[in-house]
């Protein structure tokens, strides 16, 4: 057992029901917290689907008044937080229950932050800047990949400065998640690759993580080999429910790591090109993967070894050389099965828009418990690879 193993940790998560249909159970958890005028914060989108009506109908024998907010968008950003935490207060609400994917969630936590703490959103960026707990948060979650549904971590873009802040407190845990693979099933194909392989980037960067732990350990691996299992299944038209539930487990047990053993280089340098590209966020962690997973090896080939063995790898005795190639060829296989590109094109593409990057994906709270130390040098060089004119 090493060291690290043996220093103090704490885990924090949610109070959670995983399975088929889970979602049914709102009604009777709205009771549980004696909410009689909840908001449901979600997006225009998911509202065309039939089984988002059977959740909602079944909130509404629970309460006097049912209030929506649905002025949501991907890659959530400080104004929308605003706008609903102003009516969430206008109204008089008592309870958010948010219904969507990542960008839902975390906005649903920006607006229970300031609707119990007062200011603008942005104030509360960092490490442990939340006072005051917010109103109960139930989450549906209606991806498998972000894990807000379970984690301390909030991201919301600031759209002055045009970057994405990382606000991590327990205070941003919500107070219960419903997982149910059911409204998996109506997602897009290729949302789910990205939503996917964000789920696994966070599973393996909570693995190298420098505060990981025996308990996120667990999970981490878990993870990793219960999505790298059903990750290319979820895509094709056959995709089942057990397929769906095994890749939703696979993204909890990713959330459960990451929200107790933080992130790394990925996300940290994944917050500055999406916020600034407006890109969708797993689809920026797919393509820096495979170039991070290079840089960091040295640092930890042993942790390293123990991914390849998750991701259905035979390494045996293999040498250290030859199980970095393992490692990147079947990050890259997948990424390639899934229709995820290498890189991505800029319109006006420009020196000065890089330097921005860079600055701002050193100065991101995941780039402190990447494994190891990166050099503007090597974030500028990683840019310069995934992104062309």
């Amino acid at each position: 057992m090493t060291q690290t193993l043996l220093e103090l940790r704490k885990f924090v998560i949610p109070e959670i029901i995983i399975g088929v249909d889970a979602r049914l159970l709102i009604g009777r958890y709205i009771s549980h917290f004696n909410a009689k005028k909840p908001m449901i914060v979600t997006d225009k989108n998911i509202q065309n689907f039939e089984w988002f009506h059977e959740t909602v109908n079944l909130i509404r024998p629970h309460v006097n008044k049912l209030f929506f907010f649905d002025d949501t968008t991907p890659n959530p950003k400080d104004i929308e937080a605003m706008l609903g935490a102003d009516l969430f207060l206008s109204l008089g609400c008592d309870l958010i229950i948010a219904i969507g994917g990542g960008s839902v969630i975390d906005c649903a936590k920006c607006i229970s932050i300031v609707a119990s703490n007062g200011g603008n959103i942005l104030d509360y960026e960092g490490v442990d800047e939340i006072q005051m707990p917010g109103p109960p948060l139930i989450c549906i979650p209606t991806t498998a990949g972000s894990s807000a549904d379970v984690s301390q971590f909030a991201i919301i873009k600031d759209t002055a400065a045009n970057i994405k802040r990382a606000i991590i407190s327990k205070k941003v845990v919500p107070d219960l998640a419903l997982i149910d693979p059911v409204p998996l099933m109506s997602m897009d194909p290729y949302l789910t690759a990205c939503t996917a392989m964000d789920a696994l980037t966070h599973a393996i960067e909570a693995y190298v993580s420098n505060t990981h732990s025996a308990l996120t350990d667990v999970h981490a691996l878990e993870s990793i080999k219960l999505i790298s299992q059903a990750i290319e299944k979820s895509v094709t038209p056959q995709r089942s429910i057990e397929t769906m539930f095994q890749l939703m487990l696979g993204s909890l047990q990713a959330g459960l790591a990451f929200s107790n053993a933080s992130l790394g280089a990925v996300h940290a340098m994944s917050h500055s090109m999406g916020g600034l590209l407006d890109l969708p966020h797993g689809e920026c962690n797919s393509i820096l993967l495979e170039h991070i997973i290079r840089i960091n090896f040295e640092t930890v080939p042993d942790r390293y070894r123990d991914i390849a063995r998750q991701l259905g790898l035979a390494v045996g005795n293999v040498s250290d050389h030859l199980l970095l190639d393992m490692v990147i060829a079947r990050i890259v296989s997948m990424r390639e099965n899934l229709n995820i590109p290498s890189n991505i094109k800029v319109d006006n593409f420009k020196e000065s828009t890089v330097d921005y990057l860079v600055e701002n994906a050193l100065n991101d709270p995941c780039m402190v418990t990447n494994p190891r130390v990166l050099t503007k040098e090597e974030v500028r060089m990683i840019y310069g690879r995934v992104l062309r004119p």
